[in-house]
């Protein structure tokens, strides 16, 4: 018997597949309008989704804030706290203060959102074994400091003081999806519970005395864009931000991401332009490297067009200047000029 030639390709990995499916899906709510009339439509459809892919989040519980840590240095203040966000979890992180500061002058604050590594340490120039070092975070936290901004830098879950156990399976996994699979069985989705903390974050930096909450800032690179992006869609209290070395759009994305960074259903109704469209007309800077290999450009701006029609339609863009590019000679990484210049903009008077 003669095998036969088949007649069209067949796809039997879940890589080819999620390829092809991402290839020929036509989100729902994609944005194609021009007026503010229809950016007002969409996003009453779009933000009821939003909520909806997020899902549910943990029952609030008392802060029971606690100051573990606190020194002095020439140009800033440098605590560690750490806060309950949730009945069986608690955050730690790191807090910077300007010298300079007034009695009773209250400050803008900007909450620093880490990437997928060692955690918080990087925007206060430590390393994890408590060395100083200066990683892609750059120092942010210490730098917005000295410019009169109060900083926060908490660990997301999985990170830094948070990182789970060693894996001991026999083929390690990462162990961002591990924690994805333990939320999921739960009813509930990390990104989210992350999304969560971050708010649980800023009702910290509401009780203290020394943040103005209304001037509020968010940045982050890399997982910290993804951090930055989710964060501010969904807490309008944060009034500026940055997120750097993260818009792509998913399928572009979507095998070289982790359980950190998968909110369930995104691409059935729109994109990560999408997202970013909930914070519209909030200031918006999208930072892109050069030379980042891992979220080019090329790829990256077609994202960055579609999320500056949305600003455009909403009356945000253009003079208002709302939405900002910085596309600078750099790898992935922050570009911390451009951040520092994007804040004393919209967070002081």
């Amino acid at each position: 018997m003669t095998a036969r030639q088949p007649r069209h390709r067949r796809i039997l990995t879940i890589s080819q597949w999620g390829q092809r499916t991402a290839a020929q899906l036509r989100p729902q709510l994609t944005f194609t309008g021009k007026t503010g009339a229809d950016y007002a439509r969409w996003r009453e459809q779009f933000e009821a989704r939003y909520a909806e892919m997020l899902g549910r989040f943990p029952d609030p519980v008392p802060l029971r804030a606690e100051l573990l840590e606190r020194r002095r240095f020439p140009t800033y203040i440098r605590e560690k706290v750490i806060f309950d966000s949730e009945r069986f979890m608690s955050v730690p992180a790191w807090v910077c203060l300007p010298r300079a500061r007034r009695r009773n002058e209250r400050c803008p604050a900007v909450l620093c959102c880490h990437g997928h590594g060692p955690g918080k340490d990087g925007f206060v120039g430590l390393n994890p074994n408590g060395k100083s070092r200066m990683r892609y975070d750059k120092n942010l936290a210490i730098r917005l400091a000295e410019r009169g901004f109060v900083t926060i830098a908490p660990d997301w879950r999985g990170f830094g003081e948070r990182n789970e156990p060693p894996e001991t399976h026999p083929a390690p996994r990462d162990l961002c999806n591990v924690g994805h699979l333990t939320a999921e069985f739960l009813g509930y989705n990390l990104l989210a519970l992350d999304v969560w903390d971050g708010m649980k974050t800023i009702d910290y930096l509401a009780t203290r005395p020394e943040v103005d909450l209304s001037r509020l800032g968010c940045v982050g690179v890399s997982f910290g864009g993804t951090m930055t992006l989710f964060l501010s869609a969904a807490d309008p209290r944060i009034t500026a931000a940055c997120v750097s070395g993260y818009l792509l759009p998913t399928k572009e994305h979507i095998f070289n991401s982790c359980g950190s960074q998968t909110l369930p259903g995104l691409l059935r109704w729109g994109d990560r332009a999408e997202v970013g469209g909930l914070i519209c007309p909030r200031p918006l800077l999208i930072q892109m490297g050069e030379y980042d290999s891992s979220f080019p450009p090329s790829a990256a701006l077609p994202e960055y067009r579609r999320l500056a029609r949305l600003y455009r339609a909403a009356g945000a863009a253009g003079a208002a200047g709302r939405l900002g590019l910085d596309l600078f000679d750099g790898c992935h990484e922050i570009h911390a000029a451009a951040i520092l210049e994007w804040f004393d903009r919209w967070l002081k008077p």
